[in-house]
């Protein structure tokens, strides 16, 4: 249903182009300004979260159930990561995955918060970067549950919002820390300790929403006013 209403919104509003991307979203590319809250209107469905400071996706492979290869469950723990952290803010943009096997086909080793499934556990990395600069993700912690897996990985989340500089990415924060002293400040922490960082990423996200929902409630009339070019105007 919901690949059929992108179909007809990308009709409708003539979009130029519509693109899968490399993080598994869906662009619709050269729309229109004047028509972006109509757009969200008629698509009824979140944005893919590709601008700001903050969670920009959680990318999966196929998991357990379409191949051979995986042993855990890949796509519900990523859509479970992607639902506890989406919306919130962070010092620069922020990157996941999670692959069911150390095949690694969505590249978790590799960006800011990887999950990695093992046989029978979950391998939690961090401060990976596939840019100008590649690194491979640090081992933060190796647990048995997906639940585990998550509360680690939503640990460092939070841990690394706290801490980090404006505009650090994580590989950088990771390398200035050192892994030993992140361990050591989340998974590793005192339960008061964790405690607390848990409790502040849930007031964060209790107060956390999709910035396109002010398309129904502009900030100023002319929020998604169509700007015309100057020499346009002039003649």
């Amino acid at each position: 249903k919901e690949l059929r209403r992108i179909a007809d919104v990308a009709e409708k509003y003539n979009v130029p182009m519509v693109k899968i991307t490399g993080s598994q979203r869906i662009d619709l590319l050269g729309v229109k300004k004047a028509d972006l809250p109509q757009i969200w209107a008629d698509l009824g469905m979140p944005s893919g979260q590709a601008y700001t400071k903050g969670v920009r996706m959680v990318k999966t492979c196929v998991g357990t159930d379409f191949c051979r290869f995986g042993v855990q469950d890949s796509t519900k723990a990523g859509v479970e990561l992607e639902r506890r952290l989406e919306h919130l803010y962070t010092p620069h943009k922020l990157k996941m995955g999670a692959v069911g096997c150390p095949r690694n086909c969505a590249e978790a080793t590799v960006k800011d918060i990887g999950l990695v499934g093992q046989e029978g556990s979950w391998q939690v990395v961090v401060g990976g970067a596939a840019g100008k600069k590649v690194r491979k993700a640090d081992l933060l912690i190796t647990v048995e549950s997906t639940e585990e897996a998550l509360q680690a990985a939503t640990l460092f989340f939070q841990y690394y919002r706290e801490n980090a500089n404006y505009l650090e990415r994580t590989y950088d924060f990771v390398e200035r820390k050192g892994i030993e002293n992140v361990r050591r400040d989340t998974v590793y922490a005192p339960l008061a300790t964790q405690q607390g960082l848990r409790e502040r990423l849930r007031k964060s996200k209790r107060i956390s929403r999709d910035a396109w929902l002010e398309g129904d409630a502009p900030r100023h009339p002319t929020q998604f006013v169509q700007i015309e070019p100057l020499e346009k105007v002039q003649a």
